[in-house]
């Protein structure tokens, strides 16, 4: 018997620049924290961040993003390394992507097509792909110019009189067709999801919620027993996952939905409107967040203001400061007379502050190690019990 040999070769890996700018409403730590959550969805979109160039800028250049001086430096630096492609960290136009490519020569990327890429790539369910492909398109759309630059040069004369439609018009056309198609297919998915949550009985609805990457998938797989697909990647959740749980003697709902990120395109939540409707239609939410990052603060005021945005601000949360067993602290020296920074506070410094004090009930666990998690389930029995009372007044045989 012959044996097969593994032929298949490795892909390369595409090597990356990460470009952003310090302006007057971004300080240099921001502007550093932002690059190493882009440097993330870098590494989960399957490419290795080489280098980042940060310039001092009041704005954006209208034409080129950063100052000439600066486009030259990343120009010698694309060549020399051989960089495969440029990432920035704002959204840019149409006609920045244009004049950079020009000058560049090599791959333009900006914070939302990368987004859009990982999407597309995570995307399982026939939901999901039509919502990604959706958003891609609508974010397309207004930069397709010089996608056919072979008919710049168009004349009339005799025998060139066509139907009077250049092929960016047609092409423009069919996207917009595309989108209208796609929309009217997320209608009748969205009636579909619509039916199947009001046959799910009387039960509370609880869902996850948190910013990207903070452990939502593994505490959903530590309450349901179930295997849900959990990776220390960006967006590793996409489809909205639903399951039946047991606290003690009171089933309840529990639903997984994809996580928030920073400066998240309008396009994006738009089109995920329906796994968003998930979170909508919840009694109980449980914000989790990761203790352990060093933006965790900022990141706990995105997701409230996208809940915000959706309309879900009013409901009960319980927030859950997931990853305590990674959480690091610098001690204070004896002699050292500054007032403590946020690397001084310890995990009982942040017990005792302001986020333990919320109006939300809160809790420390860690969904890895199973630390607190006896007393995390505890307090989600109080307070679904809460809500099972007042919604289902004669079904009190449970407890």
């Amino acid at each position: 018997m012959i044996e097969k040999k593994n032929t298949s070769i490795e892909q390369k890996l595409e090597t990356a620049l990460l470009v952003g700018l310090i302006t007057n409403s971004k300080e240099r730590e921001k502007v550093d924290e932002y690059l190493d959550e882009l440097a993330f969805l870098v590494s989960t979109a399957g490419g290795v961040p080489v280098g980042r160039f940060v310039q001092p800028l009041d704005y954006p250049n209208s034409r080129t993003y950063v100052g000439s001086g600066k486009l030259e430096e990343i120009e010698q630096h694309v060549k020399a390394a051989d960089i495969d492609m440029v990432v920035f960290d704002d959204e840019l136009g149409g006609s920045q992507i244009r004049n950079l490519e020009k000058v560049l020569e090599c791959k333009i990327l900006d914070r939302t097509n990368l987004i859009l890429d990982i999407f597309a790539k995570r995307a399982q369910t026939a939901h999901a792909k039509v919502q990604v492909e959706l958003a891609q398109y609508q974010y397309l759309l207004p930069r397709l110019t010089g996608m056919w630059t072979h008919l710049e040069r168009q004349r009339g004369g005799i025998g060139l009189r066509g139907p009077g439609e250049t092929e960016i018009e047609t092409d423009r056309r069919i996207i917009r067709d595309k989108i209208s198609l796609l929309k009217k297919k997320l209608i009748q998915i969205d009636k579909q999801k619509a039916t199947q949550r009001k046959n799910r009985g009387q039960m509370i609805r609880v869902a996850l919620v948190g910013y990207t990457n903070v452990g939502k998938s593994t505490i959903m797989n530590l309450l349901s027993k179930s295997a849900v697909f959990a990776e220390n990647k960006l967006f590793a959740t996409l489809d909205t996952t639903v399951r039946k749980v047991v606290v003690d003697n009171l089933p309840f709902l529990l639903s997984d939905t994809v996580g928030f990120i920073r400066k998240l395109p309008h396009g994006l939540v738009e089109s995920f409107k329906s796994t968003l409707d998930e979170v909508r239609e919840s009694d109980i939410l449980i914000h989790v967040v990761d203790i352990s990052h060093p933006g965790f603060e900022d990141q706990i005021k995105t997701v409230s203001q996208t809940l915000t945005e959706i309309g879900t601000g009013d409901k009960k949360v319980i927030m859950v400061f997931n990853k305590v067993d990674a959480y690091k602290w610098v001690e204070k020296s004896d002699d050292d007379l500054l007032p403590d920074s946020k690397e001084n506070k310890t995990l009982v410094d942040l017990k005792n502050s302001w986020m333990a004090k919320d109006n939300h009930p809160s809790i420390f666990i860690s969904a890895k190690t199973k630390e607190n998690y006896h007393e995390f389930r505890k307090l989600l029995y109080e307070n679904i019990k809460e809500v099972h009372a007042v919604r289902y007044p004669y079904n009190n045989f449970l407890y």
